[in-house]
């Protein structure tokens, strides 16, 4: 058994006490643990195995993340590093004993993790999309305000992606608008998918039309991100529509969509980095991943700035208040220089 099963065994012998601790917003129900999401707000769509052979197991029905308490740690604390993850394990355990250097995650001495399966799954599933100009998807964001959507690789659209209802198991197909989420490199680790409805009337008349599928931590859906060369400046945000609203009036700047205010806070920023925009949610899920982001760029010596909407995000904004108002937003929070190299005329 490796050392990192080991740890996840050991939490999973008292799973109720971890939940109580990690996911404090969230309460028993029969043999599960009910909350909203690894960002520990209230909600019932991530459920915890309390007992059973599944003890300590989780999904979050949502987003479809799952895994065992140790990813439990490293998701709701927004930790990267596997010894991080592991020191705040050993924490929660009283056990400050160090890890071996021969049993670390990544160590020289033992073979690199394999790759989830999911991740292959979402690159194959981009790999069926079409382009986004013209579709359905193209449309639905278009009535968003987002009218140059087309122009980022990053989007695609697939006619028929499959859907499963987690409550009832049916499934169906509905038109989608496709995400690739990229790590550092370019390479797509996951996707976010949006299904849409068929008669072009919004998003699907289901119970969760978004969902994410891969390695997302740390990652993020990428706009106008140069794969290689340096990025000084950029922007950061949870939702999809909001970060393409600002990219709709700030033409040029590097923009990055975490999906999720955890995975937000869990974003690997480039070395080059010298000033970063954090595009504010109001809600706490969004206060608290821009908090854990701003105390990690500062880590790093990275100018952490937030750009807060008038409205409830920067796709309302857009849509309610116009692309000149927003931009009027805009300019005032923006470091003059910024503003005359970014923002639209």
């Amino acid at each position: 058994m490796s050392y990192a099963s080991e740890l996840a065994d050991r939490l999973a012998r008292d799973a109720e006490a971890v939940c109580r601790h990690y996911l404090s917003a969230g309460h028993r129900a029969g043999n599960y643990w009910i909350v909203g999401d690894t960002a520990n707000s209230k909600g019932t769509s991530l459920y915890v195995h309390l007992s059973g052979p599944r003890t300590g197991r989780w999904t979050d029905a949502a987003t479809s993340q799952y895994g065992d308490l140790l990813d439990l740690v490293r998701e709701t604390c927004g930790l990267v590093d596997f010894r991080d993850v592991a020191d705040e394990a050993r924490r929660f355990l009283n056990e400050p004993q160090p890890i071996p250097a021969s049993s670390r995650r990544g160590d020289a001495h033992i073979d690199p993790p394999v790759e989830r399966p999911a991740a292959e799954r979402a690159r194959r599933l981009f790999r069926m999309t079409e382009p986004l100009g013209g579709s359905l998807a193209d449309s639905y964001l278009r009535q968003r305000g987002i009218l140059r959507a087309a122009l980022h690789p990053a989007l695609r659209f697939h006619p028929s992606c499959f859907y499963r209802d987690l409550v009832t198991g049916r499934t169906r197909t509905l038109p989608a608008l496709i995400a690739a989420v990229t790590d550092p490199s370019g390479a797509i680790t996951g996707v976010h998918r949006t299904w849409l409805d068929p008669k072009g009337e919004g998003k699907a008349k289901v119970d969760d039309p978004r969902r994410a599928l891969g390695a997302l931590l740390g990652n993020a859906v990428r706009l106008r991100f140069p794969f290689h060369g340096p990025v000084s400046v950029m922007a950061a945000g949870e939702g999809l529509e909001s970060i393409l609203s600002l990219a709709h009036v700030m033409t040029g700047m590097p923009m990055v969509s975490a999906l999720t205010a955890n995975h937000l806070a869990a974003f690997r920023l480039p070395d080059s980095c010298q000033r970063l925009y954090i595009a504010a949610d109001a809600d706490a899920a969004g206060r608290h991943g821009i908090e854990r982001l701003s105390r990690r760029a500062q880590t790093l010596g990275i100018l952490p700035l937030v750009l807060a909407p008038e409205l409830g995000d920067f796709n309302e904004d857009l849509r309610r208040l116009g692309p000149e108002r927003l931009i009027v937003n805009l300019r005032a929070q923006l470091a003059p220089e910024d503003a005359l190299i970014f923002l639209l005329a």
